[in-house]
């Protein structure tokens, strides 16, 4: 979608109201990279690739505990993911990315100031550039590109199909490769077909 008469900020504050940001989020994460208490083991939580969360192989069906467990979630350099107290460390089995980019924005679109903005499936509001970078891999067996955005600290969210092809839309083509700019950065998409 692209927000024209929109500031960032504005639109950045209305991305997070519409994700349920009144719903607890506004606090904040908690410093999950500050504590380091001791592992636990595993927990019998699970993050599917389609993004559902599942605890002992039943679904999580409220958003509400989704989100307040996704600000305590944590991928350390081991590679494991974890969810994260001050007092506990329990290692959460992750099918792909932990988040879900399921929304792309714009503003000052085709402008040297356009930025782009994704929202999380659990609540997170991210502008694409150099703290939030983007990648794409592409998938082994479909040979379909899979992107993703940086959230925060290892953790990143898996771009959907709609918002990925917006930004499809939204790309330009550089010596044969299709990308986008966002903060002053150019993100690659790939190859167009």
């Amino acid at each position: 979608m692209t927000t024209t008469g929109l500031s960032l900020e504005a639109l950045i504050a209305q991305l997070r109201q519409e994700a349920g940001a009144a719903e607890g989020r506004g606090r904040g994460i908690p410093p999950v990279e500050k504590w380091n208490p001791e592992y636990c083991g595993v927990g019998g939580f699970d993050i599917l690739a389609d993004g559902t969360w599942l605890h002992e192989g039943t679904r999580i069906t409220r958003p509400q505990l989704v989100r307040l467990f996704s600000t305590i979630l944590r991928k350390d350099a081991d590679g494991h993911t974890y969810l994260v107290t001050p007092g506990e460390k329990i290692r959460v089995n992750v099918a792909d990315a932990p988040f879900l980019a399921i929304r792309a924005d714009r503003t000052d679109a085709e402008t040297p100031d356009q930025t782009i903005v994704f929202s999380t499936n659990v609540g997170d509001v991210v502008t694409l550039g150099p703290e939030h970078p983007l990648r794409v891999t592409i998938d082994a067996e479909t040979r379909e590109p899979r992107p993703y955005v940086h959230v925060r600290g290892r953790l990143e969210a898996r771009i959907l199909r709609a918002p990925f092809y917006e930004l499809v839309d939204w790309a330009e083509e550089r010596a044969g490769v299709l990308g986008v700019m966002s903060q002053g950065v150019w993100f690659e998409l790939g190859a167009p077909a």
